[in-house]
């Protein structure tokens, strides 16, 4: 990653709002811009340059919780005339909360509410207020096909109207939902560059040859990101077409019936199969079964979000049986101990690009660079 060279006046003073859901990730962030500007501001000993020098970003701030469930923001110091960034993931179910002498798991929703109370906290007083949201709430929700609640759209929208200038999220569901706050900035990032990085650095074995390796997309929603990977690495794409009962829903879906392939032989090359993220696992598991079965050679799987609703057991089986060799994902949404420590798995750290997202928007840079890793994901093949 391309460092961002701090050269003028930022638009306003940088403040961090992190939500319990995103300590972790945030603190990361957090000590990544503190060593950048202290690095670069070394170079410009401008009033206003030193003055902004600081051990934190983040402002102090909390939920309170009422015995009930109900709650309020708080934000514990001045954020008047500030350029405020919150960061949230709304996908960690990690974090409770007492109601009624009972422990209750946070929700999605939960999530949502907590960042509008923040957001309602600031009251206005902040110069800007940009929401970066690495797992966006309702994305699995964005379009309608009956007569069906469209709530991501409808989130948006409530974001928009509290003053939220602009919004951040990684790899979303479908960007055109972006088309319900036209006048609000929207932008889905990437985490291709680092996976590819990470896949380069953790798996010395994987050659990107066309010869040797080849990219799967599990089904027509991710053909356009597996293209990507393919064109950028030069190597041939397959595809997974899902076969569904249109005559049931089962968990507010219709069921697949068989994964057809369409592609090119599999046999003896490694494969990487890519997707935005992993739910339950059910297709995935069944895709790796069938490449198998065609003697791939080794099966890889890079998302940038895993969840495995059901568990984690028939990964770890998978792994035992030879089906599925690593899984790589980044840290943009929890991630459980036992992911982390199972040999089939590797976090693909988001921390340094969110870090600079924050700094470039800050100066009032163009994120351009950020969007486009093609120049830099081909330095790593060149090496």
């Amino acid at each position: 990653m391309e460092e961002q060279k701090i050269t003028k006046i930022p638009f306003g003073k940088l403040g961090i709002i992190v939500h319990e859901s995103c300590r972790d990730l945030g603190k990361k962030v957090d000590d990544y811009i503190v060593k950048r500007r202290k690095e670069e501001f070394a170079k410009n000993c401008s009033e206003y340059h030193v003055e902004e020098l600081k051990d934190s970003y983040i402002i102090d701030s909390e939920i309170i919780r009422f015995a009930n469930g109900e709650a309020k923001g708080h934000l514990k110091e001045t954020i008047r005339g500030k350029d405020i960034f919150v960061l949230a993931d709304i996908g960690n179910y990690s974090v409770t909360y007492n109601m009624f002498g009972r422990e209750n798991g946070m929700s999605p929703d939960d999530h949502f509410q907590d960042v509008k109370r923040l957001i309602s906290a600031i009251a206005g007083k902040a110069r800007r207020i940009h929401l970066i949201m690495p797992l966006l709430y309702e994305s699995r929700q964005d379009k309608r096909n009956s007569r069906e609640s469209l709530d991501c759209a409808i989130a948006l929208q409530e974001l928009e109207n509290m003053g939220v200038e602009n919004i951040f999220t990684f790899d979303a569901h479908e960007t055109r939902v972006q088309n319900a706050i036209p006048q609000t900035g929207f932008e889905s990032l990437h985490s291709t560059y680092q996976i590819i990085k990470a896949i380069n650095k953790v798996e010395d074995k994987i050659c990107f040859d066309k010869e040797q390796l080849m990219v799967i997309s599990p089904d027509t929603g991710a053909m356009d990101r597996a293209i990507f990977y393919a064109s950028i690495l030069g190597l041939d794409v397959g595809l997974f077409y899902k076969r569904r009962d249109y005559k049931k829903i089962v968990d507010g879906k219709n069921p697949i019936i068989q994964h057809e392939y369409m592609g090119a032989d599999v046999e003896g090359k490694d494969i990487l199969i890519v997707d935005d993220m992993i739910a339950s696992g059910g297709s995935i598991f069944d895709i790796a079964a069938e490449l198998k079965s065609k003697n791939a050679r080794n099966v890889y799987v890079a998302v940038t979000f895993t969840f495995f609703t059901n568990g984690i057991e028939k990964m770890n089986e998978f792994y035992q049986k030879g089906y599925i060799k690593k899984l790589f994902s980044t840290n943009l949404t929890y991630i459980p101990d036992k992911f982390k420590q199972a040999e089939w798995f590797q976090e693909v750290d988001m921390s340094k690009m969110v870090s600079l997202l924050i700094d470039t928007v800050n100066y009032d840079d163009s994120v351009s660079p950020l969007l486009d890793a093609t120049n830099k994901i081909k330095k790593i093949l060149d090496k």
